[in-house]
């Protein structure tokens, strides 16, 4: 059955040009959204995208960090850290980002999506409460997670990461609560240089962070036992109110930034597998956020991948879901994750 697929994509999201051969360029987005353009509009609707209020950002950000931010607004060029650039608009295109994923989670407690995923730039996970930082000026699915606690009636939230990069500033944004669960897969020791195994919560939050460090090198059926046999595990237990998953698609196997080995394929079955959990759990309540990637042809096939997903109209075979879900080689880095999480969590 098709599902209704919000997609959050606006031209403002193209303004935002960190400089000259920057890897995070506008053409990222000009990518995916001209292979949207050649997708069935009919799976599809386009919703206007609203720009988050000073008192949303605020929710998750310090004041003098927007404050910085918005000074930006206008000049030709401006440094906020030594990997964030930005340009006239990119503080207004930050604050639409942030506010469509308020968007996206808007949409499915209403039950006018099924769920909805943030086409959007600058990207989020990496921006912490007082401080841009690894190409992101606000952290869009943070901001939008504060929100649906705050104003949608939500009590869990369960974000998945399955960026190459670990998300630094989500971890810290929900390190000390029980009310959102983080759960991160990424290359480690990579950039930002968290997410160790150690790193846990504390608190209220202990047990409510679960990374997952990869050395490198892990593609299709890797992630796929992850998501079968700590992801899906976990959520269960959590039972969430609402899904969101901080979507890169920067473990692509041709990616210039990372050392995965991901394809098409593997992104198809981990956008089913949160799917199927949150029909499962949550009433379908789903919103993806669009964080990395930068082979544009990977990029442009992995964000279609999981919209068709979405939609309930995946475009691979079935048997290709079923030999990864057989495939049982080696994998010690889950292997130490699952003794790390068995401490909270049954498996």
């Amino acid at each position: 059955m098709r599902q209704k697929t919000a997609v959050l994509k606006d031209p403002l999201f193209l303004e935002h040009d960190p400089g000259y051969d920057h890897v995070e360029s506008p053409e990222r987005l000009t990518a995916i959204y001209q292979a949207l353009a050649k997708e069935d509009a009919e799976a599809f609707f386009f919703p206007e995208c609203e720009p988050a209020s000073y008192a949303d950002l605020v929710a998750n950000h310090t004041a003098e960090h927007i404050d910085r931010v918005a000074e930006t607004a206008g000049k030709q060029f401006d440094v906020l850290d030594p990997d964030t650039h930005t340009s006239p608009q990119s503080y207004e295109a930050a604050v639409l980002a942030a506010g469509a994923v308020i968007t996206g989670l808007k949409l499915v407690a209403a039950g006018q999506a099924d769920n909805a995923f943030a086409l959007v730039r600058p990207p989020g996970h990496h921006a912490e409460a007082d401080r841009a930082k690894g190409f992101c000026l606000f952290n869009n699915i943070a901001v939008g997670a504060r929100y649906g606690l705050k104003h949608l009636g939500m009590e869990r939230i369960f974000i998945l990461d399955w960026d190459l990069h670990h998300g630094n500033g989500t971890q810290h944004s929900f390190y000390d609560t029980d009310q959102v669960l983080y759960c991160s897969t990424h290359q480690y020791p990579l950039y930002p240089g968290t997410g160790s195994l150690k790193e846990s919560g504390e608190g209220k939050g202990e047990g409510y962070t679960l990374n997952v460090p990869l050395p490198g090198g892990q593609g299709d059926q890797d992630f796929a036992r992850i998501m079968d046999e700590l992801v899906a595990p976990v959520a269960r237990q959590y039972k969430p109110d609402c899904i969101m998953v901080s979507a890169g698609y920067d473990t692509h196997v041709l990616d210039p930034l990372g050392g995965m080995a991901v394809t098409t394929t593997g992104f198809s079955y981990m956008s089913k597998v949160m799917v199927d959990l949150a029909a499962e759990l949550c009433g379908g309540r789903l919103v993806l956020a669009l964080e990395g990637g930068y082979n544009l042809q990977g990029l442009a096939d992995g964000v279609l991948a999981s919209l068709h997903e979405m939609t309930g109209e995946g475009g691979l075979p079935t048997a290709a879901f079923t030999d990864l879900a057989q495939a049982k080689r080696p994998l010690p880095a889950l292997d130490a994750a699952l003794t790390a999480a068995k401490k909270y969590w049954t498996f």
